[in-house]
């Protein structure tokens, strides 16, 4: 047997696999555990990057929710403003009528009161022409003279009186 090649060779193949499973077996060994520690890495590198992501979405939720809220603020502040704009423009029209409504009222009373004087002053014009009227066809110039003549002698006693 230690004189047949036959023994030799499957000997030397033997102990070549051996060394070469032996030092194959230390690369494969450190392949696969450099391969372990890189999925690892990527592991922890995706967990990381996960829970950065999730801290950002709820960062981005917080000031959707806050934006939301101050939107919300904004538009009742501008109802409140609308509102209260509404109630300023109408108090404004009441006191526009109302000042109006006055300036008419003041030129109606300045018209009555203009027409009242009016119609004093041409009743007074038309009984003074009336009067005249009368006094010149009642009164002749003798009768004149008669009235005169006894405003003269009552004269006396109405500065008595006096």
């Amino acid at each position: 047997m230690l004189a047949d090649p036959k023994f030799w060779v499957a000997a030397s193949f033997v102990i070549f696999v051996a060394l070469v499973a032996r030092t194959g077996w230390k690369k494969v060994t450190e392949m696969l555990d450099a391969r372990t520690a890189r999925i690892a890495s990527e592991l922890q590198e995706a967990a990381r990057l996960r829970a950065e992501a999730e801290a950002t979405l709820a960062a981005a939720q917080r000031e959707r929710e806050e934006a939301a809220r101050e939107s919300a603020a904004m538009l009742e502040r501008a109802q409140a403003e609308a509102t209260r704009l509404a109630e300023a423009a109408r108090a404004e029209a009441e006191a526009a009528a109302s000042r109006r409504e006055r300036m008419a009222m003041d030129r109606i009373a300045a018209a009555e009161a203009s027409a009242v004087n009016e119609v004093r002053l041409a009743a007074t014009e038309l009984a003074a022409a009336a009067a005249q009227r009368l006094l010149t066809e009642r009164h002749t110039p003798e009768a004149d003279a008669a009235l005169v003549d006894q405003a003269i002698g009552n004269l006396p006693q109405a500065l008595r009186a006096a």
